[in-house]
């Protein structure tokens, strides 16, 4: 009997039953594939073909494991890894390590064997492998395995949650947050969602050149009957991999939420897009502050002079009193570089604040200003400006990827969530 040559534990027709009905779709994830043979590589590419693999980026590459290593040394990993090996069963878990140096923690791992061993399994199991799938087999397997781990109940959401808030008005806080997801969507090809949380006077859609006809509002709105096939219709596509829950930018009624009232679609948002900025005005209220508390990180963009910094030290030390077992937040300082503006290095900011800097961006209103009265990104307007590295390297930060500039020194950062023995 093999170890997996089934499909979740149910023949084919079952499973054909359950898709019939509605059986849960993969969320927009990233999977990429190492496979030795083109029948697994063209047994893998079928598999997307199954309609709960309708939002899937999938790509398939040659090389097995050492392909695997060879390809990370210098590019970050997807959510998900499919690795074919042909190799003994004693040299798997130390191939497995090896690829474990140069990936993210972040990464999961299905490995596609040849051997049907069930020591191997119980071994590769227990260090942190996802599944390990005997060949041959189906694609519905596969299909079935993937959406076990990412889609069935209880499942662990598979989105990141980054606000990004600024010290004062004006300061850019969501142009900077537009610029980083546009960063992640074109660097990792993961898919970003922009939550557009300025109701009066948001920018998302100006930004992205987009006028949707729902947005946000309608999210709030339908709170007691959302689920995720809704928010998917009410969310507008602006690029490839970017995604956005517009703001309505309508003055004509004021908008008073409740504390809790949108952790139920940042909830649906994690368990749907890898990665979900929240574009948060500058505003202070309970439902801001219930918000601040409850994402993964939290970024405070900020101009380079003294109401900035007194705000900046504010927000900081509340949120750092709000969430003493999470992350700190972290610092981007905007328009450095105003000419004839008597500034605050950004060094003695970040120290004054107590927060780390992950980047300042110098004062170019020629570029982005460009870019905001052509609805584009800074990437768009000016693919060599350097802005845009200052983009890549938040986004990388805040998604807890490593960079290919890090990739020498990824053995000593947190492994992999398949290898998690201790290592002899």
């Amino acid at each position: 009997m093999s170890i997996l040559n089934r499909d979740g534990g149910k023949s084919g027709e079952e499973a054909a039953v359950d898709v019939a009905m509605g059986a849960r779709l993969v969320p927009r994830i990233t999977i990429q594939a190492f496979c030795e043979h083109s029948q697994t590589a063209q047994l893998v590419e079928s598999a997307v073909h199954d309609r709960r693999m309708s939002k899937v980026a999938l790509t398939t590459h040659n090389g097995g494991l050492d392909g695997a290593i060879e390809t990370y040394k210098s590019n970050p990993t997807p959510n998900l890894i499919l690795v074919e090996t042909s190799l003994p069963t004693d040299e798997i878990p130390g191939a497995l390590e090896r690829l474990a140096e140069v990936c993210d923690a972040t990464t999961r791992l299905i490995v596609l064997g040849h051997v049907n061993d069930v020591v191997l399994y119980r071994e590769l199991i227990r260090s942190g492998v996802s599944e390990y799938i005997v060949l041959p087999t189906s694609a519905s397997a596969i299909v079935s395995v993937i959406t076990e781990l990412f889609a069935a109940d209880g499942a662990a959401p598979i989105g990141r949650t980054i606000g990004f808030v600024a010290a004062k008005g004006g300061a850019g806080s969501s142009t900077v947050a537009h610029n980083t997801a546009w960063a992640i969507s074109q660097y990792l090809r993961q898919d970003v969602l922009i939550l557009d949380m300025d109701f009066a006077f948001g920018t998302a859609g100006l930004n992205f050149n987009q006028d949707p006809p729902h947005g946000i509002a309608d999210a709030i709105g339908a709170s007691q009957k959302m689920d995720q096939t809704m928010l998917d219709r009410l969310t507008s596509k602006a690029a490839n991999h970017v995604n956005l829950l517009t703001a309505p930018v309508v003055l004509d009624k004021t908008f008073d939420f409740e504390e809790r009232e949108f952790e139920q679609i940042i909830e649906l948002s994690q368990k749907t897009t890898p990665v979900v900025i929240l574009d948060i005005p500058h505003i202070w209220s309970a439902w801001v502050r219930q918000t601040i508390a409850a994402i993964d990180e939290i970024i405070i963009v900020a101009e380079p002079d003294l109401a900035n910094l007194r705000n900046a030290k504010n927000l900081s030390d509340t949120i750092k009193a709000l969430r003493p077992t999470e992350s700190e937040p972290l610092l981007v300082i905007n328009r450095v570089g105003v000419p004839r503006r008597p500034e605050i290095s950004p060094t003695e900011f970040a120290t004054s604040v107590e927060c780390k800097l992950l980047g300042q961006i110098g004062f170019d209103a020629a570029t982005f200003g460009t870019a905001a009265n052509n609805g584009q990104m800074i990437a768009e307007v000016a693919a060599n400006n350097r802005a845009n590295e200052i983009f890549r390297l938040i986004g990388m930060h805040v998604t807890g990827r490593n960079t290919p500039e890090r990739s020498a020194g990824k053995a000593s950062l947190k492994l992999p969530s398949f290898l998690k023995r201790k290592r002899a």
